[in-house]
């Protein structure tokens, strides 16, 4: 699928093998045992507290359910799900799968939610910057190019049929569900890792997370929110026993031109990529999938917003933005019911 790398991949794999622990990997008793691999365009390791053979069949069937997703919605397959529908004549309703309706109907409801901060038919833009399947070219786009494309972006000119399990455009419109289909995926996993009869495990895919139960010493998983710079430091380690949480930040995917940085994540109200004083977003939710577009979400809105939001809708998140005098971070009013405050770098 070779989703957008948003999330600092190796630091997600250490962190993983720091702080889960690593065991023994015998082959009658009950242990947490690793699966990992490559899928959707990124790594993926999963640590579960099963027995040899439970791991080995839930690996066959991880890899089955991650390659069918990568079919659905990849930007890169010309035959993928997402492509067909992109194709698709503007008004001639497509029928969906499963997976696809889902994550689509997830999107177009946090695009509603933010006010289109997130925008599942970012698609136009994300071509246009070079961070899509379409390469990159040497030049910043002109102001007539950006301005083309944002027109052709706006989650209105998407329909959706409930009943019929379809969708249409209304408008020219082109689907990019990068920004939320990493974290349907690490769902999927988990639901099917639970299904499995397991209750013990942390799943990690492309820096999505999902994670639930506890190690066999009774300790729950350990993940570290990182400093959001070249040293790849820790600024914080939360213990978690359930649910999801993605980091999106400004410090991993961007390139830099004539001294300026672009980064990975574009603001559809503007059609530029975002600008403001955001270093890196946690955010914490039961829903990997809407912890992955909330990110981007807040990513988007800046510090104040972002809070803002979180409180109504009374979700964790924890920011770090960049000051004059170094990092600060700001936590929502949930996050600090659950972690308490944090202290500054």
């Amino acid at each position: 699928m070779q989703f957008r790398t948003i999330r600092s991949l190796l630091v997600a794999g250490l962190v993983a093998c720091l702080f889960a622990g690593c065991y023994p990997f015998g082959a009658g008793s009950v242990e947490v045992r690793t699966l990992w691999g490559y899928a959707i365009g990124t790594s993926y390791t999963v640590r579960v507290v099963a027995t040899e053979r439970q791991a080995k069949k839930l690996d066959t069937e991880i890899r089955s359910a991650l390659n069918r997703i990568n079919d659905s919605m990849s930007t890169y397959l010309p035959r993928s799900e997402l492509s067909r529908f992109n194709d698709a004549p503007v008004g001639e309703w497509v029928r969906l799968s499963d997976d696809f309706y889902h994550v689509l109907a997830m999107a177009m409801d946090v695009a509603e939610t933010s006010n289109g901060a997130f925008d599942p038919t970012i698609g136009p833009l994300v071509d246009l910057w070079g961070f899509g399947p379409i390469p990159r070219t040497d030049s910043k786009p002109s102001d007539e190019e950006i301005e083309a494309a944002r027109r052709q972006v706006g989650y209105q000119g998407i329909e959706l049929d409930s009943t019929e399990q379809r969708a249409r455009k209304l408008e020219p419109r082109a689907l990019d569900l990068s920004g939320i289909a990493k974290g349907h995926a690490t769902d999927v996993v988990a639901d099917l890792i639970e299904a499995a009869g397991i209750e013990s495990y942390l799943v990690e895919i492309g820096g999505e997370l999902r994670i639930n139960g506890k190690k066999p010493d009774g300790t729950g998983w350990r993940i570290a929110i990182e400093t959001p710079d070249s040293r790849q430091g820790f600024y914080r380690i939360l213990e978690l026993s359930s649910g999801a949480m993605a980091t999106s930040g400004d410090y991993r995917n961007y390139y830099e031109e004539a001294g300026v940085r672009y980064s990975h994540t574009i603001n559809p109200a503007t059609g530029l990529p975002i600008d403001n004083n955001l270093a890196s977003v946690t955010v914490l939710t039961q829903s990997s999938a809407m912890a992955d577009a909330y990110a981007t979400v807040f990513m988007v809105l800046g510090v104040e917003q972002s809070l803002v939001l979180a409180d109504r809708l009374e979700m964790s998140l924890f920011v770090i933005e960049r000051t004059e005098d170094g990092f600060k971070a700001s936590q929502s009013r949930r996050f600090i019911q659950l972690f308490g405050a944090s202290a500054q770098l």
